[in-house]
């Protein structure tokens, strides 16, 4: 049994969402990604998805993509992208999920899951970077303040239910990434004693490092296109 790591899967079954637009690497990366993930991935294992994992507009638009990560071998675990508007609330996409007899599939929202030696939290994040941020019109502070909450509240969820697992935090946007820094939310992961966190979101910098200290946390980077749509291997179970 081990547990993996992914983000931006960015699948677009029912949608005309071709990525090889943001270049070669994307090209044919829906079955490139199924391929390797059939090849990497057993039944007994569990990959969790940090966020941009489908480009429908509706849980209904979003439909195919989610069944067929449903069908790839493992339990998957979900939470949140910049890019995932068909995410409506945890329990209507957890009724899809029932409705469509979708039972491989997890979500992350304000809660935590226990995975073998491993208790998975998070939250999407915000990336407030002036000088890339897409969204500049937003309230930053705003976005940054709720962001917080939910991932105090994913925290204190596995604390409370982790029975003393080592908290695995994922986040869509990463919270430091070259000269930015989002101190509201690298504060919460002090406070709670995290040592490592997963991010997607960077896309098209592969000569970056996949591994980051800041303060003492690990910053992984786990976009799909930097790990060639090879999910990353956080570890195998000593548990028999």
């Amino acid at each position: 049994m081990a547990l993996y790591a992914f983000a931006d899967t960015h699948l677009s079954l029912s949608s005309n969402k071709p990525m090889d637009v943001f270049g070669a690497r994307w090209k044919n990366h829906t079955e490139k990604l199924c391929g390797l993930w059939k090849n990497i991935v057993s039944p007994e294992d569990t990959v969790v998805i940090a966020g941009d994992i489908s480009w429908g507009l509706t849980v209904e638009e979003a439909a195919d993509d989610l069944k067929l990560l449903a069908d790839l071998p493992g339990t998957k675990i979900l939470m949140k992208g910049n890019h995932d508007f068909w995410w409506t609330s945890l329990k209507k996409n957890e009724d899809f999920f029932k409705a469509s007899g979708i039972d491989s599939i997890r979500l992350i929202q304000n809660n935590s899951i226990n995975v073998e030696d491993f208790t998975v939290c998070g939250t999407r994040g915000w990336y407030s970077d002036p000088q890339s941020n897409p969204h500049n019109n937003c309230d930053n502070k705003k976005i940054i303040a709720r962001e917080v909450g939910r991932l105090r509240m994913s925290l204190t969820h596995a604390l409370q239910h982790g029975e003393g697992r080592e908290l695995a935090v994922f986040m869509h946007f990463p919270p430091v990434f070259s000269d930015f820094v989002c101190r509201e939310l690298v504060d919460v992961l002090h406070e709670f004693g995290v040592s490592r966190c997963y991010f997607g979101h960077i896309h098209g910098s592969y000569k970056l490092p996949s591994v980051t200290v800041f303060e003492d946390i690990e910053l992984h980077l786990i976009s799909a296109d930097y790990l060639d749509f090879r999910p990353k291997l956080i570890k195998v179970s000593q548990k028999q």
